[in-house]
């Protein structure tokens, strides 16, 4: 089985992760990858470490991406266009499909399709949804808390809320805490997007530690929304993030009241259980560490308790299981084949 993949977006930080982990893949292979700023350019100019599986790669058109979907059977859709843009691209090309009488799966790493509505999604973004009509075939959630997709597309999480989503939705499907909880979350600069502004600025963020927009990110009704579709727990997060001083990975603490007495001991194996099926899932005794997981589609997860407070780690790569990696992860799942397929990669543990 062989299918074409086509990434959108394509020289974002996101879109470059997406070709190194589908360069590895035994059934994806890269057909096309949009640039609309620089269309017939090598791939490799923007993405150099990329340069032994994709020497003659040229970014392609919205043209040629189109024509390629009118005549291939089945595509894999990797959307990491930004949000706003995302919509109206993926739209066109499956209005393509759709009267070629093709068939494509998409994957969306923007917000664009992260609401259950394009009102709750414009209230949080502040502009119209570029494609309404497209909502209700898509689903967002981690893959580790559906058994399967019941969409014919996935949104994928962010990757704040990939790391806090797994790390608190057993707490709520599980009844084992209160349904306030706190959150405190630091990512590395590549969360950020490649353009440099002065948040990501290496000599601004180097050596230094802060928080930003407390209490107020937008990925929080994200997380809300996607938590209680799964746990059926309307909980209240309280998000604060935090940009840390290095590249890739992102490290959450959730804070929350038990309710019952319950050992670390018993937490874990609580946490254990209900990933049992999960194969990134890693519940270990002492916290996890970024240097663990990064650059791999695994989340190391620990817990600890005071006998009325509950504390839950996770620690994961905001470019691979945050975003590319839990996009080909939900592909695999979508085409029906092997759900670790091309993400099975260790962590290097000394970046």
């Amino acid at each position: 089985m062989s299918v074409q993949a086509i990434v959108l977006g394509g020289t974002g930080y996101v879109a470059g992760e997406l070709l190194r982990l589908l360069s590895g893949h035994a059934h994806l292979e890269v057909a096309a990858v949009l640039s609309e700023s620089q269309p017939k350019t090598r791939v490799v100019e923007a993405f150099p470490h990329l340069q032994a599986a994709y020497p003659d790669l040229l970014f392609a058109s919205l043209d040629t991406i189109e024509e390629l979907v009118r005549v291939t059977a089945q595509t894999a859709l990797f959307c990491a266009a930004p949000h706003g843009v995302a919509a109206g691209l993926i739209d066109r090309l499956l209005t393509v499909a759709a009267a070629a009488g093709r068939q494509v799966h998409c994957v969306d790493l923007s917000a664009d399709f992260r609401f259950a509505s394009a009102a709750a999604y414009e209230s949080v973004y502040q502009r119209a949804h570029g494609a309404p009509q497209r909502i209700a075939q898509f689903t967002c959630a981690v893959p580790e808390h559906l058994e399967s997709a019941p969409t014919p597309h996935i949104a994928h999480p962010g990757c704040f809320a990939t790391a806090t989503l797994l790390a608190s939705v057993p707490l709520l499907a599980l009844n084992l805490t209160d349904a306030r909880l706190f959150v405190t979350g630091i990512t590395g600069s590549t969360g950020s997007g490649r353009k440099p502004i002065e948040g990501t600025h290496h000599p601004q963020r180097h050596s230094d530690l802060y928080a930003y927009n407390a209490l107020s990110h937008r990925h929080t009704p994200e997380i809300t929304a996607c938590a209680k579709a799964v746990s059926g727990v309307d909980a209240e997060y309280n998000f604060v993030p935090h940009s840390g001083p290095y590249a890739r990975g992102i490290y959450v603490t959730i804070q929350a009241t038990l309710k019952r007495p319950l050992d670390a001991a018993g937490v874990r194996a609580a946490l254990k259980d209900y990933y049992r099926l999960s194969p990134f899932v890693q519940v270990n005794p002492s916290p996890p560490h970024v240097k663990n997981v990064a650059t791999s589609n695994y989340v190391h997860l620990s817990a600890s308790t005071n006998g009325a407070t509950l504390a839950v780690m996770a620690a994961i790569d905001n470019l691979n299981k945050g975003a590319a990696g839990g996009a080909i992860q939900w592909m695999n799942r979508l085409l029906r084949i092997p759900e670790s397929t091309g993400l099975t990669a260790l962590a290097p543990g000394w970046t």
